[in-house]
């Protein structure tokens, strides 16, 4: 019998009091929500936050969970989620050459890798979650 390996990531969806969404923007898909692999032993929401941090400087609290995008040939769990900054300055990393918060319409556009721009627009659509999608 083989051992099933799936990743599972945490991202977040950071809206600040303005209404204004965070994004990054990385090296190889470019602008983007913050998130990544959650690590052994540690939950998705503090995986949510934690990548969140390392790749914006901004320190976010978890409002609500919103639901998952599954790539099932690649065995991949995308789990979302909405935050509020609490804290940090916007701060780029290798893994962000920029970092912002822009208003909602603007960052729709700015977003143009696979479905990521999906993601976004399910999780500031209340009457979307829980959801599940698989592709």
């Amino acid at each position: 019998m083989t051992i099933p390996k799936h990743i599972v990531s945490a991202a977040a969806i950071v809206l600040n009091d303005k209404g204004e969404i965070l994004l990054i923007k990385g090296p190889r898909r470019g602008w983007e929500m913050p998130g990544g692999q959650v690590e052994e032993g540690e939950s998705i929401k503090d995986a949510a936050v934690r990548e969140t941090k390392e790749e914006s400087g901004i320190d976010i609290e978890v409002i609500k969970f919103c639901g998952i995008f599954q790539n099932v040939k690649g065995a991949i769990c995308n789990t979302l989620f909405v935050g509020k900054p609490i804290g940090g300055e916007p701060t780029t990393s290798p893994e962000s050459l920029e970092v912002g918060f822009f208003p909602v319409d603007e960052a729709l556009n700015m977003v143009t890798v696979g479905n990521f721009r999906q993601r976004i627009e399910y999780c500031l659509n209340e009457e979307r979650q829980p959801f599940l999608i698989e592709f």
